[in-house]
């Protein structure tokens, strides 16, 4: 999920760094046809856009802000330019309902589109309301809205199925206590070891807070790596909470288990971020008691995890 957001984050700065280049040409058509009186509104829309650019590829958290800026410079666009177009007036009506639902939030975009049918058909109908282009509008506004709604529809989907955590490559909550539940059963039926590796990061929530999502994806990441490299392959890291993460490693002992937390401290330790510095993480080892049943130990485990956090 974070690789498709840079990704989109990134389509959407080339999306804003075209617009400008097509406002900036339209500037220099209209100085070259000599229509001069026209070349103000695309000139200082193309600084707008450029902005909106910049702030697209500065953070992310100015990626609303960059989108807003871009949908006002097309509305701006279109309300000047559509009294003036005498033909193909339905292309002309889709424009601003297509934009806006490539740039908002399905929920927003269509509350925006639907207070603004008004203004649209005025503009295009020279003050007065045609009853076939208000239908051909709202017919657009649904139809086009089908798209980023099956959108939304197929994420929740990916989400309520994926086994993964969102964030980094760790399992989400619930395939880790499914997965966990199945290990204490077969562990006491099969009278093996078992060891789970309570893990914290008291530095997630401040790196978010102030560093922003990159360096909170950062010691996500940092975790995960050392946590792969120091572990075997059929061991089971899976994300509790936040900043709270467990490591289930079956048929270890007591001692294998802490080595595995010796060299997993220790290879966090030698991590150092920009801006973070070394990564802090808290560990705690524990095994099921013998006899103990699945809901004592997921209660105990859980326990244990508040208490690295209260440190």
């Amino acid at each position: 999920m974070p690789d498709r957001q840079y990704r989109l984050s990134r389509l959407f700065t080339l999306w804003y760094a075209g617009g400008a280049l097509l406002l900036m040409g339209m500037a220099l058509w209209l100085y070259l046809m000599g229509e001069y009186q026209r070349i103000p509104l695309p000139a200082a829309l193309t600084l707008l856009m450029l902005v909106a650019t910049l702030l697209s590829a500065s953070r992310e958290d100015h990626s609303r802000l960059a989108a807003y800026l871009a949908l006002i410079s097309g509305y701006l666009l279109i309300a000047v330019e559509l009294p003036q177009q005498s033909g193909l007036p339905s292309l002309w009506v889709g424009l601003p309902p297509v934009l806006t639902l490539l740039l908002l939030p399905l929920a927003p975009a269509m509350l925006l589109n639907l207070s603004l049918t008004p203004v649209w058909l005025a503009l295009l109908g020279r003050g007065e309301l045609d009853s076939q282009l208000l239908l051909g509008y709202l017919s657009l506004v649904v139809v086009a809205a089908l798209i980023p709604w099956e959108q939304v529809r197929q994420h929740a989907l990916l989400r309520a199925t994926d086994p993964r955590d969102p964030e980094c490559a760790a399992a989400g909550r619930g395939t880790l206590h499914e997965r966990l539940a199945s290990e204490v059963e077969r562990a006491g039926l099969l009278g093996q070891p078992l060891a789970v590796l309570l893990i914290h990061l008291p530095q997630l929530d401040m790196a978010d807070e102030q560093f922003g999502h990159t360096a909170r994806q950062a010691l996500l990441d940092a975790l995960c790596q050392a946590v792969a490299s120091r572990s075997r392959d059929h061991d089971i890291l899976g994300r509790e909470g936040p900043a709270d993460f467990w490591l289930v490693m079956p048929d270890t002992s007591q001692s294998g288990a802490l080595l595995v937390q010796q060299r997993l401290d220790q290879a966090l330790g030698q991590v150092t971020l920009m801006d973070t510095g070394q990564v802090q993480a808290r560990l705690r080892l524990c095994q099921p008691r013998p006899g103990e049943s699945w809901p004592r130990f997921e209660q105990r485990l859980q326990r244990g995890s508040q208490a690295l956090a209260a440190d």
